[in-house]
């Protein structure tokens, strides 16, 4: 089999596998579970041989676990590819949700948001923040193409004693993005699974996504108190227009209105009205700026470096979402409940503790997120633990952001460690004590603010 022949054969299962997915959420015909079940079966196959590393042996280990349990528990054929499409909505996503993208690299945004930055942002604190603040926003919209693209701009000039804060600062405002962006897997997976609306759970995302700046300002604090940075060398011209650039600032704001607009008006899963959405309105806001090249040049490097870097991630979270599946089974979630009853605290707070730690200690080992979150949120009755739906989706979103940044396998602190020349555990390791004061923060909102 030739490369390009191997490289068309995994497009073309990516593609399918998202294409029926549309259509059993739409049609609900009995035969595209099993179709869609063979898809997934088929793309871990084709995809396995290209992984590498802990990727790797990690999806072995849940295809095997898979595969070995479900043969023991002598499971029907419709659980066999039931399991194996549980976390087919994330590759529906990756498929799509990238397209938001394309119009914010439209050549006068960026310009404009380079001189924004070099006009308004002297000082350390005011530095860190707004590289902080604009990453979140940004990576809301482009994932960890944001990284790059604000990279870019805060290290237009070298900043003594600023490379170490300014990666924190990419790698924390990505964190603040998982915590509300509907178009990232973290919020696709937990509200799908969950059953919640995404704008039911955006107010408290929001709160802990401003909350995340406050801590992270607070946990640099020393090392920002100190004076201010010189002015940049390259000024800008006064007559220049060094504000945020309008349209950009509207199309970010119309695309999260068009989502909320579509999920309150059309009763469709909000997988669905993404893929709807993405493919409607970058494309008229680039009709409407006169930016077709834009867009064309977008769709060619989203089928072409997106989707295929994304690979790993595709069939890892699908041979994740099979294990979950496969364990699920055995409904281990419903003995939860009896095993927190032998901690003297209440099982709500109990449950709570336990989660944070378990999310955060398997990413820091090199396990990624969406592991123990599928599990959990495809096992646990909240009601069983005392607990909302609402305040499970809050814990289970808070726990994944915070544990990112210090994640070994996280994709920004490895292209944060290519960009700055530094190992993955050096970019990591300051985010320890933010992760940790992220933890503690989003207990205690939980308690107070979502309450049980």
């Amino acid at each position: 089999m030739t490369s390009a022949f191997k490289t068309a054969a995994e497009r073309i299962i990516i593609f399918s596998i998202a294409a029926v997915y549309i259509a059993l959420q739409a049609a609900q015909l009995e035969m595209l579970v099993f179709l869609l079940g063979g898809l997934v079966f088929t793309a871990i196959a084709l995809l396995l041989p290209k992984l590498k590393g802990m990727t790797f042996w990690l999806t072995i280990f849940f295809v095997t676990i898979g595969v070995v349990h479900l043969a023991l528990q002598k499971a029907n054929a419709r659980i066999w590819f039931e399991s194996a499409g549980i976390n087919v909505t994330i590759v529906t996503l990756f498929l799509f949700a990238p397209l938001f993208g394309i119009p914010v690299r439209i050549p006068e945004y960026v310009k404009a948001l380079k001189r924004f930055y070099e006009a308004n942002l002297h000082s350390k604190a005011a530095l860190f923040l707004g590289t902080q603040l604009l990453t979140q926003i940004m990576g809301v919209f482009i994932n960890v193409g944001s990284i790059p693209v604000v990279y870019q701009m805060v290290f237009i000039k070298p900043q003594p004693g600023m490379s170490r804060l300014l990666a924190n600062a990419l790698n924390r405002g990505f964190a603040g993005a998982i915590l509300w962006s509907p178009y990232f897997a973290a919020m696709t997976l937990v509200t799908s699974t969950l059953g919640l609306s995404w704008s039911s759970v955006l107010p408290y995302m929001l709160g802990l996504a401003i909350l995340s700046l406050g801590i992270s300002w607070a946990v640099d604090f020393r090392e920002l108190r100190d004076a201010s940075l010189d002015e940049f060398e390259e000024a800008v011209d006064k007559k220049e227009n060094s504000n945020f650039p309008v349209g950009l600032g509207i199309y970010l704001i119309g695309a999260i209105i068009v989502i909320l607009t579509m999920e309150r008006m059309i009763k469709l899963p909000m997988v669905l009205l993404i893929c709807m959405a993405a493919a409607a309105f970058p494309l008229f806001w680039c009709i409407i700026k006169g930016s077709m090249s834009i867009y064309r040049e977008g769709i060619i490097n989203h089928i072409t470096i997106t989707l295929p870097a994304l690979q790993k991630e595709i069939t890892l979270f699908l041979a994740a979402g099979f294990f979950s599946g496969a364990i699920g089974i055995t409904n281990f979630g419903s003995k939860v409940p009896n095993l927190l009853e032998f901690v003297p605290m209440p099982i709500s707070f109990t449950f709570t503790i336990l989660t944070v730690l378990l999310i955060a200690s398997t990413s820091i080992i090199g396990l990624h997120p969406i592991v123990p979150v599928t599990m959990l949120a495809g096992a646990i009755d909240p009601v069983s633990v005392q607990i909302s739906p609402t305040y499970f989706a809050v814990l289970l979103l808070g726990s994944w952001a915070l544990s990112n940044p210090i994640s070994p396998a996280s994709a920004v602190n490895n292209l944060l460690s290519g960009l700055l020349k530094k190992s993955v555990f050096e970019i990591a390791a300051p985010n320890y004590k933010f992760a940790g004061c992220m933890a503690l923060s989003l207990i205690v909102f939980l308690m107070v603010v979502v309450r049980y």
